[in-house]
């Protein structure tokens, strides 16, 4: 099936019936994330806003945040900036499971996700070779946040509020208008779905 991009990206059809569940506790943070480089520069550019919200678990020294930028065409820019592990999370992860990258979001009042990176808002779903897709290298680490057989719902259903922030409105309807079709050519559409 060739399914038009939405905004230039590519859409992986199993996002439409991946069945999964997350008990949130945090866990996708403790392996670190990707930010694209000017993402790393805006939080840079905030660390002295950042700093007082860290706590005893994380590190107050923004030269301890972040690893080695690297090349990766997956990002904007073309380089991605990985964050740093620090006492088995991410360094902006704070004891609580809570991103300080949001909390000052919220202490700002402003959308909650201004200063995170994309590859957390997404998380599950990312973005590989300029394809919406599911992070299973990732998933498939984590027990709280997974694939669930039992469940009735589908990864797309469960990042929806995520994926109206990536696509934008008009976006997001048209993924849904691919989500009906494509279930529909599948036989998978039914109530519920």
């Amino acid at each position: 099936m060739n399914l038009k991009p939405i905004n230039g990206i590519k859409i992986d059809p199993k996002i439409f019936t991946f069945k999964f569940g997350c008990d949130c506790k945090g866990e996708c943070c403790y392996y670190g994330v990707y930010t694209d480089l000017k993402e790393y520069q805006k939080i840079m550019s905030l660390k002295n806003e950042i700093i007082p919200i860290c706590d005893y678990t994380q590190s107050k020294n923004p030269e301890e945040w972040f690893e080695e930028p690297e090349a990766d065409k997956d990002f904007e820019s073309g380089i991605a900036v990985g964050t740093e592990i620090i006492n088995g999370k991410c360094a902006f992860l704070d004891k609580d499971g809570l991103c300080v990258l949001q909390r000052l979001a919220n202490q700002h009042n402003v959308h909650k996700w201004k200063y995170k990176p994309v590859y957390c808002v997404l998380f599950p779903l990312t973005i590989y070779e300029n394809t919406l897709t599911i992070d299973d290298e990732h998933i498939d680490r984590l027990e709280t946040c997974n694939f669930k057989a039992n469940v009735h719902t589908t990864i797309f259903e469960h990042c929806q509020e995520e994926l109206k922030y990536f696509f934008g409105e008009e976006g997001f309807e048209e993924l849904l208008k691919m989500k009906e079709e494509i279930l529909s050519k599948n036989g998978v559409l039914n109530e519920g779905n």
